[in-house]
């Protein structure tokens, strides 16, 4: 067969008019635990005396416009409890039973709503920036699913925040290989992470170096994944979104600007106050480009335009979710998913971006969607996608399931003998739009609601310095952003 017969990305550039790549499946597993603002500020006060640097993370944190974040446990874990700060052979051993867990149910989800059977599966694609053991996470989440042992693995990492989108990016290359060599593709693209348990480390920075660290105020835990296939051989159920193209990039001269150092408690973020100002920026040069790329989504001759899209954007923080939207010109019904998932659960690294495209699904919208994601490099990464379905009323995922991997709905938690088994929303319900979102659930949330209106339209999400990027004196970080 000719590599010309293939589709595949032409030598000018180019995407063929039919990649046939398409997601034939999305799950998403919150972990039974949303956390509220105070939790912070409890464990804060319980461990680390009064200071000016603890002071100003603590107000930023009520500043984020995060109602609740996902946690693995409340703020009772032991092993946030506990005299120090965990040790990576502590966090390793929790990711390995939290993480694996939470992985295994969100492919489930997937692998479900495909339709197909993990005897068909031909690849695996995962991802993520809070675990580093070896063998990965994935090789332990491929025995439980119970996936022949000869598939075709990749683990990612160094991608932290871009890594989900990375990893459906290398998906789509080795479905085009699949496609090239006449076989079917069905692709498990799988993204997790653990973050919560990192809460001491970044503490403990706090207090000793008087830092004003913030991503100790955003970051979450979640697992979620897709199937991703070439079309070649039998389909089970409609797929969910066609992929249409995709682009990469690194911003020049970035390296030190965004990353997530390893420590030897965990992981630690690096992140400049140019981050917010260089991601907004890179946004449209890089839409151009794709766009230019992908015949197929001109009509008429017509270049479309931003707007023309819904936009599942990566939430790493209130002001690129606002940055972007100013620099592309769009509305908070644009990009509505990313700040409603935002809001509810916060910034989950890498497994977020499938968490929005879950979330984006459920109701009309566009008939395409672009996707973006910012990463360590700082990586840009940016897709273009076209809806096949809707889904359900209730999103493929972001019901909690328990720790026997029943879904209860409500996020409780039963059978845990390391962390509190109430499900309830830790030191105090968060409150959506005036509804108290307690025992694990979280209300529906309009966009154009929360908190008020900001410029444009978008959601006023923190105010004072918080609000428009600037820096406290004595903080060398812009008081709201990550990747």
């Amino acid at each position: 067969m000719s590599p010309s017969a293939v589709p595949a990305p032409t030598a000018n550039g180019h995407f063929e008019n039919d990649l046939n790549l398409s997601l034939l499946g999305l799950g998403v597993e919150y972990p039974p635990f949303l956390v509220g603002p105070e939790a912070l500020e409890t464990l804060a006060n319980r461990f680390y005396p009064p200071s000016p640097a603890l002071k100003k993370v603590l107000s930023i944190n009520r500043l984020t416009g995060i109602e609740t974040r996902a946690a693995v446990g409340d703020v009772n874990h032991p092993l946030v409890n506990k005299p120090d700060a965990p040790s990576i052979k502590e966090l390793n051993a929790l990711f390995r039973e939290e993480g694996v867990r939470l992985s295994v149910n969100a492919c489930k989800k997937a692998i479900g709503e495909w339709g197909g059977s993990v005897d068909e599966i031909t690849h695996i694609v995962s991802t993520t920036c809070t675990n580093s053991a070896n063998p990965g996470f994935d090789h332990y989440v491929v025995k439980q699913l119970g996936i022949r042992s000869s598939v075709e693995k990749i683990l990612l990492h160094g991608i932290g925040c871009s890594g989900g989108m990375a990893a459906m990016r290398a998906a789509a290359h080795l479905a085009l290989g699949s496609s090239y060599q006449q076989k079917p593709a069905r692709i498990l693209v799988l993204a997790c992470e653990i973050s919560s348990v990192l809460v001491r480390s970044e503490l403990d920075s706090i207090n000793d170096e008087q830092a004003t660290r913030v991503g100790v105020c955003l970051f979450s835990d979640c697992a979620s994944a897709t199937i991703l296939g070439n079309g070649i051989g039998g389909e089970f159920a409609e797929p969910v979104y066609d992929l249409l193209g995709w682009k990469h990039q690194v911003i020049d001269d970035t390296d030190e600007d965004l990353g997530f150092d390893v420590d030897p408690l965990g992981w630690k973020v690096v992140l400049t106050q140019r981050v917010p100002t260089l991601a907004s920026a890179a946004v449209s040069p890089c839409f151009q480009d794709l766009i230019q790329s992908v015949p197929e989504i001109h009509k008429d001759g017509q270049t479309p335009m931003a707007a023309d899209f819904d936009w599942a954007l990566h939430p790493g923080g209130s002001l690129i979710i606002t940055g972007v939207q100013q620099a592309m010109k769009l509305t908070p019904e644009h990009l509505r998913a990313s700040y409603e998932i935002y809001m509810k659960y916060g910034n989950s690294s890498s497994a977020t971006i499938l968490s929005v495209l879950n979330k984006l699904r459920e109701s009309e919208g566009k008939d395409q969607v672009i996707a973006c994601a910012f990463g360590p490099g700082i990586a840009l990464e940016m897709m273009v996608l076209k809806r096949r379905k809707l889904g359900p009323t209730t999103s493929n995922g972001l019901e909690h399931t328990d720790l026997n991997g029943s879904s209860n709905g409500n996020g409780a938690s039963n059978g845990s003998d390391d962390m509190e088994s109430n499900g309830s929303v830790t030191e105090g319900a968060a409150v959506v739009n005036g509804h108290s979102g307690v025992n694990g659930t979280t209300p529906e949330v309009n966009p154009t609601e929360m908190n008020g209106s900001g410029p444009n339209g978008a959601p006023k999400v923190a105010s004072g310095p918080a609000a428009n990027g600037e820096q406290d004196e004595e903080s060398s970080l812009p008081v709201e952003e990550l990747d």
